[in-house]
């Protein structure tokens, strides 16, 4: 039986659908190829998740999420983490303030993280205190600067970067933040042609115009109807089995016995939020498909942008030359719907 759900009008919900594929065919007046990283990050922004990126530098990640706020008309800001950057910052800070009267007082002054949409680029260059700043901002969609708190306006996402060539003087994401990210997208070099295609727009004067497809009202109303979306329980239960089968250590009740590529392979697992994540990413893919239910091939298709930075290798399976990815091949091929 289907979950419970609000009946979703299919005449207003392909209206919307059509909206995406808009914005989808926008966004590639700008960004040339990368489809399905594009995709992935609609279906985050539409799932109200946060995306982290990684690629070399020069891949367009930066334009690629600029590119999306315009076209989706949301406030956006980039912020360069860097070694030396405070949570004061990200955050803003209360600065003193002189009245006309001639009196003082505190006044808050908004920093970067005031916007719907986030660019955090290169966010493992800087020191854990200014992570954890944006932890709380990314969780709970409010920031706290003294003993104040502030709610952040809605929409609110944060696309984080990260540049795997450079590993000196960068700090590795502490698993509770990774496991904030809804998906983990591995942005690589371009197809030939689509190569040849950025370098004879890159190289000219003309700079295409892009339009503006959403609003941050529709986004939200996006969100909303993103998780009314049907899924069947035995769905619902198969994105259960996924994210248990990557764990060494697991319930007795209803469980298979672990496979033997996980006890050797494997030093963490997924947690719940994988299987949060894999329903809502999959009902995120249905509604960029226009299809109005879930279906098997949605969860298999955002499994490993789910799974990929929740999966913890061991010593062995490094030495066998064995990746996260390569192990969620496996745990797909062996849970069965």
């Amino acid at each position: 039986m289907p979950n419970p759900t609000t009946p979703i009008d299919l005449t207003h919900y392909k209206a919307l659908t059509a909206k995406a594929s808009a914005v989808r065919a926008e966004i590639a007046k700008v960004i040339v190829g990368q489809n399905s990283v594009i995709d992935q990050l609609l279906m985050g922004v539409f799932a109200g998740g946060h995306v982290l990126m990684m690629g070399v530098p020069g891949l367009a990640k930066t334009l690629m999420v600029n590119t999306l706020a315009r076209v989706l008309d949301l406030s956006f800001k980039r912020i360069q983490f860097t070694p030396d950057l405070m949570p004061g910052d990200i955050t803003g800070s209360e600065i003193i303030q002189e009245q006309p009267d001639g009196s003082k007082k505190f006044v808050f002054v908004k920093g970067p993280l005031f916007a719907n949409m986030i660019l955090a680029d290169e966010i493992n260059r800087t020191p854990p205190k200014t992570q954890s700043a944006l932890l709380e901002a990314m969780q709970e969609h409010r920031i706290t600067v003294g003993h104040t708190s502030y709610t952040l306006e809605q929409p609110f996402f944060v696309l984080a970067t990260q540049n795997p060539v450079e590993q000196e003087g960068t700090y590795s994401l502490p698993e509770a933040q990774q496991d904030r990210f809804m998906f983990f997208l591995w942005v690589d070099y371009p197809e030939l042609d689509d190569e040849v295609e950025v370098l004879s727009r890159t190289t000219g004067n003309s700079q295409p115009t892009l339009n503006t497809i959403m609003h941050a009202s529709e986004i939200i109303e996006i969100n909303r109807i993103v998780r009314d979306i049907p899924i069947s329980t035995p769905l619902i239960r198969y994105a259960a089995n996924i994210s248990r089968c990557s764990r060494i250590s697991r319930g007795k009740e209803g469980d298979a016995v672990v496979p033997d590529f996980v006890r050797k392979y494997l030093q963490w697992g997924a947690g719940p939020r994988a299987g949060q994540y894999l329903i809502l990413g999959a009902k995120a893919r249905a509604f960029l498909t226009g299809q109005p239910h879930v279906a098997a091939e949605d969860i298999l298709a955002v499994a490993k942008a789910v799974l990929q930075h929740r999966i913890i290798v061991n010593f062995t399976a490094q030495a066998d030359g064995i990746t996260s990815s390569d192990i969620i091949d496996m745990i797909l091929k062996t849970v069965k719907e």
